[in-house]
């Protein structure tokens, strides 16, 4: 494969980057919402403009403009992209089959009482979950409020512990003991967890209310069975 002739900006080898990086980390691309969270841009024709220049130059590939189907071709340098080429084998990867523990529910809405233990077992493919599944767990969504980021009441979302998560992501809280999935901004002295429902108002914890707060985690998966 050639390498492409045309340069990229370092703006633009930023934006490639996060889409590859995403894609390692969790298995698939992220949202142009995901995608402007992590690069700091609101308006989501910024974030195309540098999306469609990928592609025009030749690193990118996307099919009818949808950001799920992004994939990279190289990598700024002009280096050939393979996903997980320093892992398995493609086929290794996505033939092997994790049971996944349901370990609860969580309100995509206002916080429900603390997780509770189950013995629920979720079978799924590695290919859905991304090469990290150490310490990932599942819980089971309850509410509408993350409806517009395609987490509907009944889905099982995967959840892998980790407290350091950044700004944008889409997270498991626990507030007071109670838990809930919302997309997670520090702000100052203050947290705000952002739901993906119009119709809905974000939850704000202020450093002086003693609050506890954890974060148990990012999402990194949802499953849905019809």
């Amino acid at each position: 494969m050639m390498k492409p002739e045309a340069k990229l900006t370092k703006r633009q080898g930023t934006v490639l980057e996060v889409i590859a990086q995403h894609i390692e980390e969790v298995g698939y691309p992220p949202t142009i919402r995901e995608l402007g969270d992590a690069l700091g841009i609101r308006s989501t024709n910024g974030v195309n403009d540098h999306l469609k220049a990928l592609e025009k130059k030749g690193y990118l590939t996307r099919e009818d403009a949808k950001s799920r189907t992004m994939r990279p071709i190289f990598w700024p340098d002009g280096t050939p992209y393979e996903q997980g080429a320093n892992s398995d084998s493609t086929e290794d990867y996505d033939e092997e089959i994790h049971q996944v523990r349901v370990v609860g529910r969580i309100a995509a809405g206002m916080p429900v009482t603390a997780i509770e233990q189950t013995e629920e077992i979720v079978a799924i493919g590695q290919g859905l979950l991304g090469r990290q599944q150490k310490d990932v767990f599942a819980l089971r969504v309850k509410g509408e409020s993350m409806i517009e980021d395609g987490i509907f009441d009944g889905d099982y979302i995967f959840v892998r512990k980790q407290a350091d998560v950044r700004d944008g992501k889409i997270v498991a809280v626990m507030i007071d003991g109670e838990a809930t999935v919302k997309r997670l901004f520090r702000e100052g002295n203050r947290v705000r967890l952002e739901p993906a429902n119009a119709a809905m108002e974000p939850i704000f914890v202020h450093a002086d209310e003693a609050r506890e707060t954890m974060i148990i985690g990012p999402v990194v998966g949802v499953y849905r069975r019809l």
